[in-house]
């Protein structure tokens, strides 16, 4: 027996150890588990907001987001009424629509999920005819009005960006969305072929867009966009199509 007991022990003491370097092992291999993240991140925008005349009598109201330029960003609303709808407001040209014109905040970009929640809380507070909803912008806005559309195009009864642009796979989501795009044929702050290869990318996938170029002029196509009475009876015009699978968006 005393022979037995000495020839076993290395043997039970070399598992003892093998079985405890694996486990080890083990614990030391590279592993994951699912984890949730729950929180509610706060949003805060200042706007502008036009109630048009006679705005009491009636049930809805159409909604137009206006998104200004990298210019107008910062914590003064007044800076607004530099350019565009807000500018028109403040001269007393009347609109039939609600108007909400938000300020992105300095050094900031328009993000599609606060400017959700933006449309979400006016449609709440408003009487908004959510099947005629429409978001038009200038420069980094008219960049935000295709991103905007991209993110929740099945919410939107038309766009109307001007000298801006985006990334080409957006319209894939867009095809059912009517599109009115401006730009100058002189810009150099954002090139015509911004908007071009926008307006093309969604005709190669079945969709529609207008185009108009102002030839001889640079940058500021917004003036004469935003002066034109046929953009505004064009946007009345449109109202939300059925959301088809492809244009889901971001939700």
């Amino acid at each position: 027996m005393r022979t037995l007991t000495t020839f076993c022990l290395p043997v039970f003491l070399t598992v003892l150890i093998a079985n405890t370097t694996v486990q080890r092992l083990a614990a030391d291999q590279p592993h994951q588990q699912a984890v949730r993240l729950s929180v509610q991140v706060p949003v805060t925008l200042d706007y502008l907001l036009y109630l048009p005349p006679g705005y009491e009598q009636r049930g809805s109201w159409p909604l137009l987001l206006f998104l200004h330029g990298a210019g107008e960003r910062g914590d003064n609303l007044d800076m607004l009424t530099i350019h565009g709808p807000p500018k028109l407001i403040a001269q007393g040209q009347p609109f039939p629509f609600v108007v909400v014109s938000p300020q992105c905040p300095k050094d900031q970009w328009w993000q599609p999920t606060e400017l959700t929640a933006l449309l979400d809380d006016v449609e709440r507070r408003y009487k908004i005819d959510k099947d005629r909803v429409y978001v038009t912008g200038l420069s980094m806005g008219g960049f935000g009005t295709w991103e905007l559309a991209a993110y929740t195009p099945g919410r939107f009864a038309a766009i109307a960006p001007i000298c801006g642009g985006g990334e080409t796979f957006w319209t894939k989501q867009m095809t059912n969305l009517p599109i009115w795009v401006f730009h100058g044929g002189q810009d150099t702050g954002v090139p015509l072929r911004r908007s071009k290869e926008m307006v093309e990318a969604l005709r190669k996938k079945g969709g529609h867009a207008r185009l108009t170029v102002l030839p001889q002029t640079g940058h500021f196509s917004w003036i004469s966009a935003y002066n034109n009475p046929e953009l505004y009876g064009w946007l009345l015009e449109q109202k939300r199509s059925p959301v088809s699978p492809d244009d889901n968006g971001g939700q």
